[in-house]
């Protein structure tokens, strides 16, 4: 027996069986014409040999694995072209795998897992995509002007270890047109919670743990200023091996939430963990646990319980977030978060920071809601402990005013706008001073 390494493309006509059936000769030709035109050209010019042809698709070998993604980046450019004066019922795409490993030579063919993880890289790849393995990845990575996407470690068909898998991007400014696809991060805390993995074994217990994710979902959407993705975007990773920072780039997210579920005799235990997404740090991890008796009881609870713990961790995170930030680069939110560890220590030279950094924030936003209702608790403690200034309760019955007005769905402007206006010593009943009199 005769064994060798090579690197082995493997290519598949995407949706071969529907263009067969509604144009079968039509599909026949062109497809012939596409090996005999383009294929077999574009791998022999590259030192490339097809040891296996099927209807829907072809095995080729090539000594060197730089050849091979190559060749393959050129025949998806030339696809392209010649897709292009097609019409949409006549295209022919293909998919393309690559694997570098050893094979099995007999006569003209191949085999092994050599080749078989080339076929199950191009089941996975899209239409138009190429996919690659980690060693083909390690080995061109330096060598080609192309860039290479980690699409994160895949469970395979008849392969017993999860694969790296990696997608080749085309296009030479890869670092430009990463940040072209990517979105930009929102102005506020931004969250993506991933489908929680069934540590179980129990394929009943995948209902309990995808409810627990939506239901956190839903959940943390109900915090004022926290933007928070879509189930559909996130449960578009489950079953997936993932790289945190890939998930939080394609998201657009500023932390990403993951977990897991497991159930021992009558008791589940959900555990938790909050990712920065940038660099992939913990900023807060614990474990919950309960009965499983009443099923959707657990559940509710386990969700307040989640929510209730995560809104002051990503509150802190976020404040130590801006405190890292440059000084030139700080924008309104940035600003009030500054202001708020200023604000809760209350003490007259902290009051005054703040007050001075809620006058930015309102400066550059003069509509911020929480930064009035803020800024109107600062007033007023200057107010009352440094001297009944008039000017300071003017100030707290301004901002307070405009705290209720302009942030009637706030609940942080409205609960900083009322609690104190009671022991504001009210001289006058005016307009004013009647409306913060709620």
């Amino acid at each position: 027996m005769e064994r060798r390494l090579a690197a082995i493309l493997a290519a598949d006509v995407v949706g071969y069986s529907a263009l067969m059936e509604s144009d079968e000769a039509g599909t026949f030709e062109r497809l012939r014409a596409i090996r005999t035109e383009l294929f077999e050209p574009k791998i022999a010019e590259r030192h490339g040999r097809i040891f296996k042809l099927m209807g829907d698709g072809l095995l080729a070998e090539f000594s060197s694995v730089v050849d091979a993604v190559e060749c393959a980046v050129a025949l998806q450019s030339s696809l392209v072209e010649r897709n292009a004066d097609s019409v949409a019922n006549d295209r022919i795409e293909v998919r393309i795998g690559i694997n570098l490993g050893e094979v099995i030579v007999e006569g003209e063919d191949r085999y092994g897992d050599g080749v078989n993880i080339a076929a199950r890289l191009q089941q996975l790849a899209e239409p138009g995509g190429i996919y690659i393995s980690g060693k083909v990845a390690r080995e061109v990575e330096r060598k080609l002007p192309f860039g290479f996407e980690s699409m994160g470690e895949q469970h395979v068909k008849n392969i017993a270890e999860p694969l790296p898998v990696y997608r080749v991007l085309r296009q030479r400014f890869v670092a430009d047109m990463q940040q072209l696809r990517s979105p930009s991060l929102p102005n506020k805390p931004s969250i993506a919670v991933l489908p929680f993995t069934n540590m179980s074994g129990d394929p009943e217990q995948e209902y309990f743990t995808d409810g627990l994710v939506e239901d956190l979902i839903t959940g943390l959407s109900k915090i004022p200023g926290l933007f928070v993705i879509a189930r559909n975007s996130t449960f578009a990773y489950k079953g997936r091996t993932l790289d945190i920072r890939q998930v939080a780039r394609e998201l657009g997210v500023r932390y990403v939430m993951e977990g897991s579920v497991r159930r021992a005799a009558d008791r589940l235990r959900i555990t938790a963990q909050l990712i920065e997404g940038k660099d992939a740090t913990h900023v807060w991890a614990d474990k919950f646990e309960g009965a499983a008796e009443d099923v959707f009881d657990l559940q509710d609870r386990l969700t307040e319980s989640i929510v209730g713990t995560l809104e002051p961790t990503l509150r802190r995170a976020e404040i130590d977030r801006a405190r890292r930030k440059r000084p030139d680069s700080l924008d309104a939110y940035d600003l009030f978060l500054r202001a708020l560890p200023h604000a809760y220590a209350n003490t007259p030279a902290d009051t005054n920071e703040a007050l001075r950094l809620l006058n930015e924030v309102l400066s550059l936003d003069p509509n911020y809601a929480s930064a009035h209702g803020y800024a109107a608790w600062g007033y007023e403690q200057r107010f009352l402990r440094g001297g009944f200034h008039p000017e300071d309760r003017a100030a707290a019955l301004k901002h307070a005013n405009i705290a209720m007005a302009i942030g009637a769905d706030d609940p942080q402007a409205l609960s900083m706008g009322r609690s104190f206006t009671p022991r504001l010593p009210m001289t006058t009943h005016g307009p004013s001073a009647l409306s913060i009199e709620l």
